[in-house]
């Protein structure tokens, strides 16, 4: 399916928002012009309801808004938080759309046609914003209404807006300029939008036909263009048809497949166990261009007598791929079960504990232990020789962008590669400390040198180092103009030490730091 130029597609029996370009081009307008983005949405409500509606609690950013006809206020109650407004107070919020085109669109539904009569959301917009390697982007977006709107269970159809695992795969994403891009498993299209500020082309496929004309809706209400196809995985790729980029927010949830247990579109891929994603882990190769990057989200299962990193490094058996993967949360089958039975919006009581039992009981038949979740960044080399893998667990509560922490350490590991290969040590080289690493010091009292030495990133993966006083006094000479060789020759000579000797006992431990990014090549 490819979105058609001038009308947003629709359905016919699940109708989801779809209308002509100049009608959605007159929203945009409205939206802009009452400051509903996300930098006016909290300057409208206050930090502290802003800080709840991430929490998904409507209530203060209600209080906040009560009464209030400014244009936002009525676009957050009735777009974002699921309540009704007069058509009086939408025709003034949107003076372009008015409720008329608003219900065109199919964004709402109007009692009648008196000032007074109620109009009610039949969707979610709301407004989006980024700021990272890509530059910075100020989107709306239109998903359907979750239960911060309804208070009810999802449907299993359900399109989910953006969720914590959307942003943690677009800050996760390498955004580096590329030709060719491709998202697999759309959704409401969050990640090909982002793609589209660093790719000529972006297609994104998606199982769901609602998802992609939600996809297209949003492609159209922020003038990006995309190449919408339906079907399975990498179905619809067509024959020789390769990507730099691609990437996938796949539905991974580690469901029971059982018919009491109902199937969320959104999230359950329909296939035992984590083996979707070990599907996508495998099949993901043949499409990619040479030097092309794969990164996807995934959770995988944790067995007895099996470390997390070899159950995902069995995936890559035959690829050829490069792999780098951080697996950041681990939960125990209690825990996960619960929290997808209630992200569904099941409430406590029997339907419950039906969904519970059946999650544990599929669980145990497996022998599964815990459930890891996490970042997996696969590449096809441009060259043959031995895949990178690298298998890290970061736990840490983390903020910034990082993708270009991947970026770098890809491009990293090619220049370490490069010397090896070229029978070179690290001695020619000059590198400088990243900007973001600061030491800290711990001394015994009354002990002039320190006893322990920490390197700390301030950024990115957050890493911390610890380092004897030769390496951290190797680190401080880093200033880009001396070589690693010249400073190693310097450490020699205050240590009354053969300069080989001392090359032997840093070199390695200074490739570590360079991997990690504490060093960084020129």
């Amino acid at each position: 399916m490819t979105s058609d130029p001038t009308q947003a597609p629709g359905l016919a029996e699940n109708p989801a928002p779809a209308g002509p370009l100049e009608l959605l081009a007159g929203l945009r307008a409205d939206l802009r012009a009452a400051d509903y983005t996300v930098e006016g949405v909290a300057a409208l409500v206050g930090d502290v309801a802003s800080a709840a509606l991430d929490r998904e609690q409507p209530l203060p950013a209600l209080r906040a808004t009560a009464g209030s006809r400014e244009p936002a206020a009525v676009l957050l109650r009735c777009a974002t938080l699921g309540r009704a407004v007069t058509r009086a107070e939408l025709d003034a919020a949107l003076p372009r759309t008015r409720t008329a085109g608003a219900a065109a669109l199919g964004l709402v539904a109007a009692a009648g046609e008196g000032p007074d009569d109620e109009v009610r959301p039949l969707v979610d917009l709301r407004p989006y914003s980024v700021d990272d390697a890509g530059g910075v982007a100020q989107w709306w977006l239109v998903s359907d209404l979750g239960e911060l709107a309804t208070g009810e269970a999802l449907s299993a159809d359900h399109v989910l807006g953006v969720g914590g695992a959307s942003l943690t795969l677009a800050s996760a994403t390498v955004r580096t300029p590329v030709g060719r891009v491709l998202d697999v498993g759309t959704g409401c299209g969050i990640q090909a939008l982002h793609a589209s500020r660093h790719a000529r082309r972006v297609t994104a496929t998606d199982t769901s036909e609602r998802a992609l004309d939600l996809a297209a809706v949003n492609a159209a209400l922020n003038e990006v263009s995309l190449d919408l196809r339906h079907g399975s995985l990498f179905g619809p790729v067509r024959d020789g048809e390769l990507f730099d980029l691609v990437v996938s927010n796949p539905p991974f949830v580690i469901t029971p497949r059982t018919s009491a247990v109902p199937t969320y579109e959104y999230r359950d891929g329909g296939m035992p166990g984590d083996s979707l994603v070990a599907r996508i882990v495998a099949e993901v190769g043949p499409v990619l261009a040479p030097g092309g990057v794969a990164q996807l989200l995934g959770n995988w299962e944790l067995h007895d007598g099996q470390s997390w990193s070899q159950r995902v490094e069995s995936w890559l058996e035959g690829t050829g791929l490069d792999a780098w993967v951080v697996q950041r949360e681990v939960a125990d089958p209690a825990l996960y079960a619960e929290t997808w039975i209630r992200d569904g919006g099941q409430k406590a009581g029997p339907r419950f504990d039906e969904l519970y039992a059946a999650w544990l009981d599929d669980f145990a038949a497996r022998g599964v232990t815990g459930v890891g979740f996490g970042v997996v960044t696969l590449r096809r080399p441009q060259r043959p020789g031995t895949p990178l893998r690298r298998f890290e667990e970061n736990l840490a509560a983390l903020d910034d962008p990082l993708g270009e922490v991947f970026a770098r350490g890809l491009a990293t590991h090619d220049r370490l590669a490069g010397l090896d290969e070229a029978g070179q040590d690290l001695g020619d080289l000059t590198v400088t400390v990243a900007a973001d690493v600061t030491d800290e010091r711990f001394h015994t009292p009354g002990d002039p040198d320190p006893r322990i030495v920490l390197l700390r990133q301030g950024g990115g993966l957050r890493r911390v180092a610890q380092v004897d006083g030769d390496l951290a006094g190797l680190v401080g000479a880093c200033d880009g103009e001396l070589t690693l060789g010249q400073i190693t020759a310097g450490l020699a000579v205050l240590g009354e030490e053969a300069v080989g000797d001392v090359r032997t006992r840093l070199y390695p431990r200074v490739r570590s730091l360079l991997e990690d990014g504490f060093l960084l090549l020129p």
